[in-house]
């Protein structure tokens, strides 16, 4: 990327699995959360819980909405670090607790999807009201990259539905790190015999916030959560797949990949300026589908790729690489 140093590793996070694991060997150090919580209404009685934290000094740039991963929340770590960042870079943030996750799981029933569009979309349509005038940005990691992907390339009939402009801009600038572009070719990679130990720890996050629903679970759901579950694909198939009204794990994976329609000039014109981050040794998420976004990217859609980093590591000499990058990026997008 032009003007970017590229990213090297430190020592001693020299693969992708001890990139991975970094934040998990040792503790991030971060100021007390003082974020503060702003629920979004999203139908049927249901609301999201975000943490709102403004810049450090003076008058925000923009405002940036920011995205977990799989079995994350407002609260992990890594998404306050990278608040953390854009706060002292001159942002405000907004911290969005996905349904079912965080501190916001009494709040609506259910668990998430990775296309979520009946919940973010009139998250997106509250949040630029909540921007007063100001850009507004879109930072997923992982899963939540996924999922703000499929809210911007989403049909005309579904932002109407959730009170959008089908012809205004949903952001002003979307950037993602370690994000799935195709959900089956995620779900084998995560399979793999090498990976056991991190779809276990998955799992037990993914069956922890199901079974903490205060509006219950069916009887069905949780005989299918005490099997135990074998697998994420698993999950999805007996939870994920069917509370989200798809016909079947593999319905669920086809339609919620955003890597079909990323591929298409029609659902691309749709996006804000994006960059796209993932590591050729990320354990978790398999390259090869991002890869193939490479050879259709232009200055509106950018595609960066490096050989080290893991899932959603990215820790450098300086701190963590992605979170500083993506605070650059978004200071040149607004000028």
């Amino acid at each position: 990327m032009d003007g970017e140093p590229p990213f090297q590793p430190r020592f001693p996070w020299w693969n992708g699995d001890l990139q991975t694991l970094r934040d998990s060997f040792r503790p991030i150090d971060l100021p007390a959360d003082r974020g503060h919580p702003l629920p979004f209404d999203v139908g049927n009685g249901d609301q999201l819980l975000a943490k709102w934290d403004g810049p450090l000094t003076g008058e925000p740039l923009g405002l940036v909405l920011l995205m977990h991963g799989l079995g994350g929340s407002s609260e992990r770590g890594g998404l306050r670090r990278m608040g953390d960042t854009l706060q002292r870079s001159g942002f405000a943030v907004l911290r969005l607790n996905m349904r079912g996750a965080g501190s916001g799981r009494t709040l609506a029933r259910g668990t998430y999807a990775a296309n979520s569009n009946r919940d973010l979309l009139p998250v997106l349509r509250q949040a630029r009201t909540l921007a007063a005038g100001r850009p507004l940005l879109g930072m997923g990691i992982s899963l939540g990259g996924t999922k703000l992907l499929n809210a911007l390339t989403s049909t005309s009939v579904e932002r109407r539905t959730a009170g959008l402009d089908p012809q205004a801009p949903l952001l002003d600038g979307l950037v993602t790190i370690s994000s799935p572009v195709d959900l089956e070719s995620c779900s084998r990679q995560i399979e793999r015999p090498r990976n056991r130990i991190y779809q276990h720890w998955l799992l037990k996050r993914l069956v922890a916030q199901t079974l903490a629903d205060p509006f219950g679970v069916t009887a069905t759901e949780r005989q299918a959560l005490e099997g135990p579950l074998p697998s994420i694909r698993a999950f999805d198939a007996a939870i994920t797949a069917p509370r989200w009204s798809y016909a079947s794990v593999d319905d669920y994976y086809r339609q919620a990949s955003p890597l079909w329609r990323l591929q298409e000039a029609r659902y691309r014109s749709q996006l804000p300026p994006t960059l796209l981050i993932h590591a050729e040794d990320d354990p978790w998420v398999p390259v090869e589908p991002t890869r193939t976004l490479e050879a259709i990217q232009d200055e509106r859609f950018q595609v960066l790729l490096t050989a080290k980093g893991g899932h959603n590591g990215f820790h450098g000499r300086g701190g963590c690489w992605t979170d500083q990058l993506t605070a650059r990026w978004f200071q040149r997008l607004l000028g």
